[in-house]
């Protein structure tokens, strides 16, 4: 707490400190942490780690454990006196050491900490790099909840025993031996709760507090418990039988009465082993599926697991598991909030949850697990995760065998992957969008419906790849809003003509995915609304040329009514029902894209019109519709039928594009003039 200067001799027992000491005091309680509760992770594993010098210490110094006296840590709460104290039977700490540990905030001094600390928030997660290692405030965290803290300690191997008090906001504190009960080996926390923190007195309260914070520790953790027993006595009140049992009949039993009996004991909290520390080899699948349904609160077993430890640069241990079915709050799709379903633990203490996106890309928070590591890079609080290559490296790991875990049940079978991509395929999606390392891996997970598939089937790229037909170079795509739809797209008409089988994008994420993607297995990824997808051949191109010849009449005429709503009309002979298309360019937006951003867009009450891209039109040389028209403009460019023709024959080239129509009214005017035409004028309305 600050460096000091005693008050007294060097003997003496009450000390002082700097005066910047106590407004650092009231940055750690107020500032550092952000749950009071952590009080008892911090103090339970500073009693850990004293254990683990104890015993390693033993190694070399045979007599340090001498004294009988197991490694353990004692939790006890008493409601009455309003105390909560922890007890270890570790290495203790001698006089000099409570004078450096106790009585200083960090070695370096209280200045240089305040100013780390200062600077760790100023530069966020990155500029507090191993502050913990480096400042030991783990222990100042109990003045969270107490207004007095009292310290007894025997060293190791020593015969002297030493106390430290001080009260929070004090100045001062006093360091004394101590004449209380002795101790055999280690240091006792006793902490004087606070006003309205009577709750940390509960036998309950520090159970969960235990069992969510430091269940895995490698030291049994015993609580003081109360329990009440009930048992039968002879009850002295009942009255007494005393009539002589007749010959042969066995004298009457006393009557009893139920008691309840109050008993206490020390009750092992933290008996479970960590499953991850254990050898896969020896955990059954009851076991996994057992962690997995109590640790995440699931009803279901999970559909895939995977346990593992990493050596080298860094060593961590992980189990990770996929869910059975797709977590509530991702129901709504969620893939930007963090899910807290990645816990991390150090050295087997729990940290917390809220590292998702430290240690996994959003695309796989529904990934859940455990892991594990001696030496993670944590902030002064444990509650950031520092960015550090460590931590790179853990990310890159946990996601390598996230995508092994997807791939191994694509690969076990169709009817494996189905659940697991009907609940988490957007997920895959938005990896392909996000994650440029794996893009091209998760490429293979994408499953779509098809021209080839039935309407419940889905094909991989892999296979689409597979049925290709000698001469195809690319992959084909379609984007609509449901399977219908794009059943009926006049795009496909080219296409199936030709024998090329085309995927269906039927979620507003799959058609950004696959532009994402761009190529797959070495074919280049196309949709066929854009005005980039060639299939004509030499021939087709022959074709065309004559129609176009054949047509330019009608193209100049339409291109001037159209004026800037189109940018190019061109005439083709590969369409076979439909009069025309319109396409977009390569890097504009299709029909379908256009038709989300506009929703997006009315959503914020922003403007959209800017944000359109102009069409082309190809005109199908062979349809009827075009060629009449071609004969009407052709024999008087004003023809007032042929003008009414031309504006239905955009309007209808915008729906079956999928495109939105942009004036309703004049549409419907359009189609009355043409059945008002087709009846002879209208006639009169009161024949």
């Amino acid at each position: 707490m600050g460096r000091l200067r005693a008050t007294a001799a060097e003997a003496g027992t009450e000390f002082e400190f700097q005066a910047e000491t106590s407004r650092l005091l009231d940055l750690i309680v107020n500032s550092l942490y952000s749950s009071k509760e952590i009080f008892l992770r911090e103090l339970v594993s500073n009693a850990s780690d004293a254990l683990d010098k104890c015993r390693f210490r033993a190694i070399e110094e045979k007599g340090i454990m001498d004294v009988e006296s197991a490694l353990e840590i004692t939790v006890k709460g008493d409601p009455e006196a309003r105390t909560l104290t922890i007890t270890d039977t570790g290495v203790g700490l001698s006089r000099e050491e409570m004078l450096q540990n106790l009585g200083t905030i960090a070695r370096s001094g209280t200045a240089q900490f305040a100013e780390a600390l200062k600077e760790a928030k100023k530069e966020g997660e990155a500029g507090a790099d191993q502050l913990i290692g480096r400042f030991g405030v783990g222990f100042y965290s109990a003045f969270l909840v107490a207004d007095k803290v009292t310290v007894r300690s025997r060293a190791a191997g020593s015969e002297e025993q030493w106390r430290w008090e001080c009260g929070k906001g004090s100045t001062k504190y006093a360091l004394e031996k101590d004449d209380g009960a002795p101790l055999t080996r280690g240091t006792e926390i006793v902490l004087h709760l606070a006003e309205g923190e009577e709750e940390y007195a509960d036998e309950a309260r520090i159970k969960g507090l235990i069992r969510t914070y430091s269940e895995f520790i490698n030291f049994p953790i015993k609580l003081w418990t109360t329990r009440e027993e009930s048992k039968q006595v002879p009850d002295e009140d009942a009255p007494i039988d005393v009539t002589e049992p007749a010959e042969g009949e066995e004298a009457p039993k006393p009557k009893m009465k139920t008691v309840v009996e109050t008993k206490t004991e020390w009750s092992v909290v933290n008996d479970n082993k960590p499953i991850w520390m254990r050898d896969p080899k020896e955990v059954s699948d009851e076991d996994y599926n057992g962690f997995f349904k109590a640790h995440f609160k699931e009803f279901i077993d999970p559909m895939a697991r995977s346990h593992f430890s990493v050596e080298g640069q860094i060593e961590f241990k992980a189990l990770l598991y996929i869910p059975g079915m797709k977590p509530f709050d991702m129901m709504g799709m969620g893939q930007g909030e963090s899910t807290n379903n990645i816990s991390l633990y150090v050295k087997r203490v729990f940290i917390s949850s809220k590292f998702d996106e430290d240690l996994m890309p959003r695309y796989l928070n529904f990934v859940k697990g455990v892991v594990d590591s001696d030496d993670l890079p944590l902030n002064v609080s444990r509650e950031i995760l520092q960015e550090s290559k460590a931590v790179r490296i853990m990310r890159k790991r946990l996601v390598r065998k996230s995508i092994d875990m997807i791939k191994d049940l694509a690969k076990e079978s169709a009817e494996a992957y189905k659940p697991f991509y009907e609940n988490f395929g957007q997920q895959i999606k938005l990896g392909v969008i996000e994650d440029m390392d794996n893009k091209k891996e998760l490429g293979k997970l994408l499953r779509f419906s098809s021209t080839a598939t039935k309407d419940d089937e889905v094909t991989s790229l892999t296979d689409y790849v597979a049925r290709m037909p000698e001469g195809q170079k690319e992959i084909y795509f379609v984007a609509a809003d449901n399977i219908d739809a794009a059943r009926r797209s006049p795009f496909l008409e080219r296409m199936t003509s030709k024998g090329y089988e085309v995927l269906f994008m039927l979620e507003p994420i799959d058609e950004v995915a696959m532009n994402n993607l761009g190529a797959f297995d070495g074919k280049d990824i196309a949709d066929v609304s854009k005005d980039n997808v060639d299939l004509d051949t030499e021939e087709d191109k022959g074709k065309n040329e004559e129609a176009e010849k054949e047509l330019s009449t009608l193209t100049a005429w339409l291109k001037e009514k159209y004026g800037e709503k189109v940018e190019n009309i061109k005439v083709t002979t590969t369409l076979v029902d439909t009069p025309c298309v319109l396409v977009t360019s390569k890097f504009g937006w299709s029909a379908n894209m256009e038709r989300i951003m506009m929703a997006q867009t009315m959503a914020d009450g922003a403007s959209f019109d800017y944000m359109k891209g102009k069409k082309s039109m190809e005109v199908n040389a062979r349809h009827p519709v075009i060629r009449s028209l071609k004969k009407m403009v052709e024999a008087d460019p004003k023809d007032a039928k042929a003008d009414t023709i031309a504006d239905l024959l955009w309007d209808t080239a915008l729906i079956t594009s999928g495109f939105n129509v942009e004036n309703t009214m004049a549409f419907a005017k359009s189609i009355t003039t043409l059945m008002t035409d087709s009846v002879g004028g209208g006639g009169d309305a009161k024949e």
